[in-house]
């Protein structure tokens, strides 16, 4: 493994997450080694008509533990669990919070979502449709824009230096950490608070999978329903949450004595230029960016200990990112240990490939790798090793997480053990 000069390792020292597993990282690893899943039936709204009734929520989630209860309202869902989680990295990593003036301008964010506070948009024209104009929140449109998780996490944490959002469907979440990475590799901030958040829960947008025919349709046992690489899987599930990760240049975090987690090793992004829904059958953009986050990272094929796979539980979805692994890794492919988390938490959109690269770390750190559950049929033409149905130990030293989503965005991020 090439390492890069040290005035550019960026390292991981802070952790936060909140999703159908848990509200905080010890709980939500704590189930994923133990095969625990969190799809159960939706109590967001209570429609028995409905076609799809279950999905990975949020349960119990109390977000004045966070902030006001007036903070709160204002805000779309997202946003409460994207403030929550940043909260839970920074203190997780001993930073002080707020971040005091001298810090502040050094210290940016960065996350990704799919679909922002669309919830609140829906909500501000039901209300219209029902109450009349003058019931409508001025806060329906605000809170319903994508960057507005980021407003409030660099509000609630004072951090005034780079800030963004990225919008790329599933792979925003992991978009968002390869991108604070590079940020922080510019000079341009010493801290960055990275991850991903959705909450995508809402009559519309289930709707809107269900009459693309994407969804599984287990009504009847929503606790098996996502089954990545099954023969019998039959569409993902939807799930909503955040993870979040504090970032920070390798000279900075040493200068403060920070724990340390694991090393950003590298990233890579490609474009199907295919279809906007349906996976390349080649797998071409997958392979691409597999193989650019590999060469980013200095890291040669032999050297990947586990892979997180996107694994949504679709037909078409599993099939070519089996191939793309086959092709890319060619008989290493059947050497390297590969789990799901979706097959437990579902499809949490743009936080998606955040709490997977959490998971990954929390692999490095731990020497146990999660297991893909609900694997009962095996696929022929799926036939990696997905760790089926019971969490393994290993030694893991480099992983790498893949997050593919609508419209052929392709992203991949590699972690390591931080190696002095």
């Amino acid at each position: 493994m090439h390492k890069r000069p040290n005035q550019d390792r960026v390292v991981i020292t802070g952790l936060g997450t909140i999703n159908p597993l848990g509200h905080s990282v010890s709980e939500t690893w704590g189930n994923l080694v133990k095969g625990v899943s969190g799809i159960d039936y939706v109590t967001a709204f209570n429609r028995a008509d409905f076609p799809i009734r279950f999905a990975g929520e949020v349960k119990g989630f109390d977000p004045t533990l966070y902030q006001t209860a007036k903070e709160a309202r204002r805000m779309a869902r997202c946003s409460q669990f994207a403030t929550a989680t940043a909260i839970q990295a920074v203190e997780d990593a001993g930073l002080p919070r707020p971040f005091p003036d001298d810090l502040a301008e050094r210290c940016g964010v960065l996350l990704g979502t799919a679909m922002g506070g669309f919830e609140k948009a829906e909500q501000g024209l039901r209300v219209y449709i029902t109450q009349g104009l003058n019931k409508v929140s001025p806060f329906s449109l605000p809170a319903a824009l994508p960057n507005l998780s980021t407003f409030h996490v660099c509000i609630k944490l004072n951090a005034q230096g780079y800030s963004n959002t990225t919008a790329t469907a599933c792979a925003s979440g992991t978009i968002a950490l390869t991108e604070a990475a590079e940020v922080i590799r510019r000079g341009r901030c010493d801290i960055m608070v990275a991850g991903g958040t959705d909450a995508v829960l809402t009559e519309g947008t289930l709707l809107g999978f269900v009459i693309m025919r994407a969804l599984s349709t287990r009504n009847d046992d929503p606790a098996h329903a996502c089954r990545p690489f099954d023969a019998k899987r039959d569409g993902f599930v939807v799930g909503e949450g955040s993870a979040m990760f504090v970032l920070e240049r390798l000279s900075h975090a040493l200068a403060r004595n920070a724990h340390i987690y694991a090393e950003l090793l590298g990233g890579g992004q490609s474009s199907d230029t295919y279809h906007q829904a349906t996976p390349d059958p080649e797998a071409r953009g997958a392979i691409r960016a597999m193989k650019w986050a590999l060469e980013d990272a200095g890291v040669g094929l032999a050297e990947i200990d586990y892979i997180n796979a996107h694994g949504a539980s679709t037909p078409l979805g599993d099939l070519s990112e089996t191939k793309a692994i086959k092709t890319l890794f060619a008989e290493q492919a059947y050497k390297i240990p590969i789990s799901s988390t979706k097959s437990m938490t579902g499809h949490l959109f743009g936080a998606a490939g955040a709490i997977e690269a959490l998971a990954c770390v929390k692999t490095i750190e731990t020497g146990i790798i999660h297991p893909t559950i609900n694997y009962q049929f095996p696929d022929p033409f799926c036939d990696l090793d997905i760790v089926p149905n019971q969490a393994r130990q290993q030694t893991v030293n480099v992983t790498l997480s893949n997050s593919f989503g609508l419209g052929g965005q392709n992203a991949c991020v590699v972690l390591g053990k931080f190696m002095p």
